[in-house]
């Protein structure tokens, strides 16, 4: 099959809806299909990282994202309608269509070709956020971008009521992966946590955005509590305010590949704040990595944690819950390690070879409805 994945940013290793247009790319490779990705082009003198991704890429021009300078937005070209019809594609995956994706539905449209939207990032809530307004606007687009799809695939339960319940036609279920060889237990360092902990504290980490829908201040009466080091990954607009918010907590700005798996294993307590989640893929290869977690009660952690099983659930905006849950955790090695021996039991058989093969019965299946096979 001749797929062309049209994603609407870049690079990989920073974007969740990039990374997942990637991992699906590859594995389409693996599968022996015939994969084309459609990007914003990196910006000038960035090395492409070619020796993991997927090929070929086709790059359309970019602007960087106001806040996140190493994040590329996709602008719209005629290149990508091109690259469709010299592809010679079978299926049209768009991933997290806004902007580009919707010059590819209307592209796919033209070439008659069936086509896969990818509901990635919740628009709504940021609307809610950031403007504190919009939200009925975001999701009339996000209503008219999916319903011109064939089929839309939603990453956690949640996101696929929410999706149905604002009149999004034909919602299916596909959820992320996640890498269990790079994010492994075997990773903890044990110089890096002295490093970071010197006094022996237990490290709470977050991973992420550093963007005020994250809500990452929440952690800010986490540092208060005795023996705890809040340990903070990420970059974006929110860094300067968290570094004020957050005494004590260490901030190591973006991480990546193998390094990010060394500071995930190396932690004690993995602690998600954002509530507006559709998947929440950090919490994911926090899992994998071996380390407890708690997170909100709301979005994609609902489907990824069993509180009390495989981590703790608190109410989404609760700093005070967030609190309580991390001293649990702090005063209970036994509680621990049972969360985390039974995360990462959960998400063993997540890994992305599984979750493209439950992708490829969905290409399968929009592609023999469209030829009026049945389903």
């Amino acid at each position: 099959m001749r797929v062309a994945i049209v994603t609407e940013s870049y690079p990989p290793d920073v974007n969740g809806v990039a990374h997942s247009a990637w991992q699906t790319a590859r594995h389409l490779e693996r599968r022996g299909h015939a994969p084309l990705v459609v990007a914003p082009a990196p910006p000038p003198g960035a090395r492409h990282p070619r020796a993991d991704g997927p090929a070929p890429v086709v790059h359309v021009p970019s602007l960087p994202l106001p806040g996140y300078p190493q994040v590329r937005v996709a602008v719209p070209s005629r290149r990508l309608a091109a690259a469709l019809a010299g592809h010679r594609a079978d299926l049209v995956h768009l991933a997290g269509p806004f902007v580009l994706g919707v010059r590819g539905m209307a592209a796919a449209a033209r070439l008659g070709l069936p086509t896969v939207a990818v509901y990635q990032t919740d628009l709504a809530g940021y609307a809610r956020t950031y403007l504190g307004a919009g939200e009925a606007a975001a999701w009339r687009r996000i209503r008219a971008v999916h319903a011109a799809a064939d089929r839309t695939l939603a990453p956690s339960t949640a996101s696929a009521a929410e999706l149905g319940a604002h009149g999004v036609p034909r919602v299916h279920l596909w959820p992320r992966g996640v890498d269990t060889t790079r994010f492994d237990p075997r990773h903890r360092d044990a110089r890096l946590r002295r490093a970071l902990a010197p006094g022996g504290e237990l490290l709470v980490g977050y991973v992420g955005r550093l963007a005020p829908e994250k809500q990452v201040a929440l952690l800010a009466q986490v540092c208060e509590l005795p023996g705890i080091r809040v340990v903070v990954v990420g970059d974006g607009p929110s860094a300067p305010a968290l570094r004020a918010a957050l005494p004590g907590a260490v901030f190591l700005g973006r991480r990546t590949g193998a390094e990010l798996a060394r500071i995930y294993a190396s932690l004690d307590v993995f602690a998600h704040t954002g509530p507006y989640e559709t998947f929440c893929q950090t919490v994911q290869e926090a899992q994998a990595s071996g380390v407890p977690v708690v997170a909100p009660a709301s979005g994609g952690p609902l489907d990824l944690i069993d509180h009390g099983r495989t981590g703790l659930l608190v109410p989404p905006g609760d700093a005070v819950a967030v609190r309580e849950a991390v001293r649990a955790l702090r005063d209970d090695a036994a509680l621990r390690v049972r969360l985390a021996d039974a995360g990462r039991a959960g998400v063993a058989a997540r890994t992305w070879e599984a979750v493209g093969d439950r992708l490829l019965v969905h290409y399968e299946q929009v592609r023999d409805a469209r030829a009026g096979l049945p389903v």
